[in-house]
């Protein structure tokens, strides 16, 4: 897991250091967060795709630092996602089941899409609450 604890945040005040391969990518995440304040259109960023130079990768993350919001999803492999420092700005890491980077992913959103249960999944949900309460109640709704 790639692991920006250490770097310096935006919370503590800091400028942006003086990196080249960032500017393209901090310029990306702006522009989306433009779009999610002002349409509320989230935006994905695929950051294995992005030319970095050495180091520049982590030197992003680290400047992006860490929010309060972390979670694992377990689905084929665990996928990480944490929001950064930077409220709407979240680091989804997704990787297979044997710990090999699948991708890696800023996703300027309210909510991350891996964490918002799908529709499918919400019919599924209440087949299954009516199907107990059926069972455990036998028919008091």
């Amino acid at each position: 897991m790639i692991d920006s604890e250490s770097k310096p945040s935006v919370a503590d005040g800091r400028t942006v250091p003086d990196w080249d391969g960032g500017w393209a990518v901090m310029r990306q995440i702006r522009e989306a967060l433009r779009c999610l304040v002002e349409r509320r259109e989230p935006r994905q960023i695929d950051l294995r795709g992005q030319p970095f130079a050495p180091g520049d990768l982590e030197r992003l993350l680290g400047w992006l630092g860490r929010g309060e919001v972390a979670a694992t999803v377990t689905a084929l492999g665990p996928t990480r996602v944490w929001e950064s420092a930077i409220p709407g700005v979240w680091v989804v890491e997704h990787r297979d089941g044997e710990e090999r980077p699948l991708a890696l992913q800023i996703e300027v959103a309210e909510v991350p899409a891996i964490l918002r249960s799908q529709p499918e999944d919400l019919e599924r949900a209440l087949a299954l609450l009516d199907e107990r309460l059926g069972a455990s109640s036998a028919g008091q709704l």
